[in-house]
């Protein structure tokens, strides 16, 4: 059985996943790891989803507003043993859909070359690539996205 739960980042199977998906960035960012961890604090996150099956929290992720009309998709991750199954595009759903009862019209996130997988991910879902933004201008690793998710007239 599947679920997807909302939360906050008090949650421990939050933490508990963000933990693994850090594992996995120090070791595709190498050093760049210390660069990219400033901005993927968690504290203070009051918009996460946690993906189980049957009981097993498998994948998670999470929104925090970047502007009045636009919000960040940040610490989406998926255990190895589950990806390619489908989790991920139900995580940034629930994502999406929650940050439109928010009054969000526009999605964004970074993600590094070093993902493919969320590159393709986000493409797949309608993403679009966009000039890198605040604290990734200039990095040669980042590629960014935003994905329209609401008309909203202050767009």
């Amino acid at each position: 059985m599947i679920h997807i739960k909302r939360t906050n980042s008090n949650d421990r199977d939050f933490q508990s996943l963000v933990t693994l998906l850090d594992m996995d960035l120090k070791i595709r960012d190498g050093e760049e790891h210390v660069f990219f961890a400033q901005f993927n604090k968690i504290v203070n996150l009051k918009n996460v989803v946690v993906c189980y099956h049957s009981d097993e929290a498998i994948g998670c992720g999470a929104f925090k507003e970047h502007d009045v009309n636009s919000a960040e998709i940040k610490r989406m991750f998926v255990k190895p043993d589950f990806r390619g199954m489908g989790f991920a595009k139900l995580i940034l759903r629930e994502l999406e859909k929650w940050s439109a009862e928010c009054n969000y019209g526009s999605l964004i996130l970074e993600t590094g070359q070093k993902q493919p997988e969320a590159i393709s991910l986000y493409k797949k879902a309608g993403y679009s690539v966009i000039p890198n933004y605040d604290q990734y201008i200039g990095v040669e690793n980042s590629v960014c996205f935003r994905k329209i998710i609401k008309s909203n007239s202050n767009l």
